[in-house]
């Protein structure tokens, strides 16, 4: 199958949300300021339902985008084809502007963790993940979104640092980056790194999506946990993103502790007001 690449990045979305059950009726009565929507891929892959016809609702008035959580890109056991199969029917019906998932491992001999596991940084875990998604993208026939994830530990043999790793992982696939705002500052403080350095790191020609989301401080480590508001510092980096990234489609995600879908629709025009600035100067 021809994988669709092209120099430039995917069509500029603007400002959306992740979709979530509790704002299903808010979102088709007064949709807002919300541009488009992300799906949580793994809700959707049956083979009908009540789930695919709300999908099909949403579908009618939103641009919509895949987000996976299962494809385990970075994990030793075999790609699940049966997984990759579902996924691109999926994607042949709904038509996402693009399909994204996590720059990591989530299981190991068939045991799912359900957690979004780090990736040792060295060139055999490059050459191992860049194979992964070359296979990926052929089962899919486009280029997919890798989001890098939040972390609380590091591996001693890694020779690269994260956004080199991510980088390289993105040039040698050709596939394009989902850039987590608030993953990058709870990692740079967990680690002690720069998030400028991280995000000057990254090419630009290759981010097609933002991630914006809250976290928490849990001790010695501040969790990323997707129930609160974006903090003030994380505004700080994204202004910094926008500055050097330009036009990338934002969203507002929010997994846990969810509010009314207009609070959300509020740090939807925050994004924008922050944004609007820069964007006009680069125009």
């Amino acid at each position: 199958m021809t994988i669709e690449t092209t120099s430039s990045r995917a069509p500029y979305l603007g400002y959306g949300l992740g979709l979530r059950v509790e704002h299903y009726e808010a979102l088709l009565e007064q949709p807002g300021n919300v541009q488009w929507l992300e799906i949580v891929s793994e809700n959707y892959l049956v083979p009908g339902g009540r789930p695919l016809v709300w999908l099909e609702r949403f579908r009618e008035r939103f641009p919509l985008v895949m987000h996976g959580v299962s494809m385990s890109i970075g994990g030793t056991d075999p790609l699940d084809d049966d997984y990759l199969a579902r996924l691109a029917a999926l994607a042949r019906h709904i038509e996402p502007a693009w399909v994204s998932d996590h720059l990591c491992w989530t299981g190991v001999q068939g045991i799912n963790l359900h957690d979004l596991m780090p990736l040792p940084y060295t060139e055999e875990a490059l050459a191992h993940v860049v194979e992964r998604v070359t296979r990926v993208q052929d089962v899919l026939g486009r280029r997919i979104l890798l989001e890098n994830v939040s972390s609380y530990i590091s591996f001693a043999d890694s020779q690269l640092t994260e956004w080199q790793f991510l980088a390289a992982v993105a040039e040698r696939a050709d596939c394009l980056i989902l850039l987590d705002i608030n993953n990058i500052y709870v990692s740079a403080c967990n680690h002690g790194f720069s998030p400028l350095d991280y995000l000057d790191g990254i090419p630009a020609q290759r981010v097609q999506q933002f991630h914006l989301a809250g976290h928490e401080h849990g001790g010695p480590l501040i969790i990323d946990t997707h129930d609160a508001p974006v903090a003030n510092a994380v505004w700080d980096l994204y202004i910094e993103a926008v500055k050097r990234y330009g036009h990338v489609s934002t969203m507002i995600e929010r997994d846990d502790h969810i509010p009314p879908l207009a609070e959300l629709m509020t740090e939807l025009d925050h994004a924008r007001t922050l944004a609007a600035p820069w964007l006009q100067r680069a125009a």
